[in-house]
């Protein structure tokens, strides 16, 4: 493990071994099975294997179909480039802690997640932060404002494309970065920060145990058309029907609204696509879905306002948190020069004397 890294190794490692230390533990002391909700694809000891290998077959084919035209030997040897020049020992490091750590984390808080019942009771915060969301508003319902202005139409189906998406992007996204990025930091800040929010957002389920206005005060939401978000909400809605009341095992609840991870998460793709890219289209389609996602998390009551708020405030930290493992300062010179850096290989890995490659 080189020096340089070892901060954020510490960080990530640390963070996912309490998440899955205070997991076993409420599972033990509250005699609820640990769940795996993405068992479809077989066994853990399996599946990440199986992840890291997808990673790595994701980079590699189009080498050979892209550079190498589909012209075997040409495609071979642009495989054998590749592996030789990307895949170090560095980023092997980089892809299996990021990708393992981020994969307990989000499995341990589903289960977290799931045990809030059993652990708050009937402790609900829901009327305060209703008040709190209508005093915002003047009097109104923050939903019934955005249906009046957004109407219950097309823009329903467009909100629910973006908010539906987040859910499959969630795992894309950390792979793209672990994978592709031209700077290892930037890497180590992705997964670190991950793992950090998801663990933040956790917390605050237990700190301000909620519904959502969805759940209820579900009146609010019945002239909107079936999308695929209210399909996603049914299906949370039964979920926990099962396990509270009808004793399912193997499956998990996942029904809290405050804090808003959608927020949190899609602002952190934002701000580290803002600081990590120089693309100003990606930069700008990022922005986007973070805006369109706030406006969904209200007009489908998944999350009142607070929670959208204290989704802004954990993707901040753990933004800052991240960046600070990984090594990165934050001054406009560093920031450029770490844009400006090409690393495949730790700083420590580098030749006596040798600069880290400039983008070209």
């Amino acid at each position: 493990m080189a020096r340089v890294y070892r901060r954020a190794y510490v960080v990530m490692i640390g963070t996912t071994l309490l998440m899955g230390v205070v997991a076993l533990v409420m599972s033990v002391q509250l005699d609820r099975t640990l769940v795996d909700p993405e068992g479809f694809l077989g066994p853990s000891f399996l599946r990440l294997p199986m992840l890291v290998g997808a990673a790595l077959l994701a980079d590699m084919l189009p080498q050979y179909f892209w550079t190498g035209r589909g012209k075997p030997r040409a495609g071979w040897e642009a495989m054998k480039r590749r592996w030789e020049t990307h895949w170090t020992k560095a980023r092997w490091a980089l892809v299996v802690s990021g990708i393992a750590c981020f994969y307990v984390t989000y499995v341990t808080y589903r289960n977290i997640k799931s045990h809030l019942p059993f652990v708050m009771g009937e402790t609900k915060y829901d009327r305060e932060l209703h008040v709190l969301d209508r005093a915002m508003f003047f009097g109104n319902e923050p939903a019934t404002v955005l249906h009046s202005i957004l109407g219950t139409g097309i823009s329903a189906h467009v909100l629910s494309t973006v908010y539906v998406a987040f859910l499959p992007l969630v795992a894309i996204m950390v792979a793209v970065y672990v994978v592709w990025s031209r700077n290892l930091r930037f890497g180590y800040w992705f997964a670190t920060s991950q793992v950090l929010i998801w663990t933040l957002g956790t917390a605050m389920y237990y700190c301000l145990p909620s519904l959502g206005p969805g759940f209820r005060y579900y009146w609010l939401f019945t002239e909107l058309p079936q999308t695929g978000t209210g399909d996603l909400m049914d299906s949370l809605f039964y979920g926990r029907k099962s396990v509270l009341h009808d004793g399912a095992e193997a499956k998990v609840q996942s029904v809290a609204a405050f804090a808003s991870l959608h927020t949190g998460v899609t602002l952190l793709w934002a701000l580290m696509i803002q600081y990590t890219l120089r693309n100003r289209w990606v930069k700008r389609l990022a922005w986007a879905n973070f805006a369109v996602t706030i406006v969904a998390t209200l007009y489908f009551g998944w999350h009142y306002v607070a929670d959208d708020i204290a989704g802004v405030a954990i993707a901040l930290v753990s933004f800052a948190v991240g960046g600070w493992a990984s090594g990165q300062k934050f001054s406009k010179k560093a920031l450029r020069e770490a844009l400006d850096e090409v690393s495949d290989t730790e700083p420590e890995e580098l030749e006596p004397g040798r600069d880290p490659v400039p983008r070209v």
